[in-house]
């Protein structure tokens, strides 16, 4: 099974490439869904949040209101959420992929937009990194209801820049240039990575 790590920053498409790799038949595994499910009720994460910041917890769930007003107020706050949560979510993703592999999917799409600074480009056998121009961006995110320029900002400021994304990238998706373009990146995509010939890039 060939395993594609896909990335991007925010407003760059990548949610919209991800459904293109399932139109092609990939299976798409999503980071923020594995981190919605630790979250909800019966959720693993649940009493180790709960612990770490007192309040957050909601009838059994994880209030993401609550916890962001807790983030908020602690420069170490997103450091110990991730000492909890990434552990988590690597040991779901694991566990999906084994399964996976064992009903004989061929490809296998891993949408999680900390990729890089996760340092998931490791496990993977190739990296597909969805872009645009910064104006188009810039655009795209600051029309969602509530988002502000300082938002923005302080959102790129955690992630790694998309020039840096773009050099470590093996393949890239361009959304900057219509849907159908990009449909037909994420198609020779696919069928360059599943082709017999082709040799991973990366240890998977």
């Amino acid at each position: 099974m060939i395993v594609l790590g896909l990335t991007g920053s925010i407003g760059m498409g990548k949610s919209t490439t991800a459904q293109m790799f399932a139109d092609a038949g990939a299976l798409v595994w999503n980071a923020d869904a594995a981190v919605h499910d630790l979250y909800a009720v019966g959720g693993a994460a649940v009493g180790p949040v709960g612990e770490a910041f007192p309040g957050v917890v909601v009838a059994g769930a994880v209030d993401r209101a609550r916890l962001a007003e807790a983030l908020g107020r602690d420069e170490d706050a997103f450091r110990r959420l991730e000492r909890i949560v990434h552990p988590l979510v690597a040991q779901g993703r694991a566990d999906d992929l084994a399964a996976a592999e064992a009903r004989g999917v061929a490809l296998a799409v891993l949408d999680i937009p900390l990729l890089f600074e996760t340092g998931g480009d490791a496990a993977v056998d190739a990296v597909v990194v969805v872009t645009a121009d910064p104006e188009v961006q810039s655009a795209r995110v600051l029309a969602r209801p509530g988002m502000t320029r300082e938002r923005l900002d302080a959102i790129l400021a955690r992630q790694t820049p998309d020039a840096e994304k773009r050099r470590r990238a093996d393949f890239l998706v361009d959304t900057g240039r219509g849907l159908e373009a990009a449909r037909d990146q994420v198609r020779q995509i696919v069928g360059t990575v599943l082709d017999p010939s082709w040799t991973p890039p990366r240890q998977g």
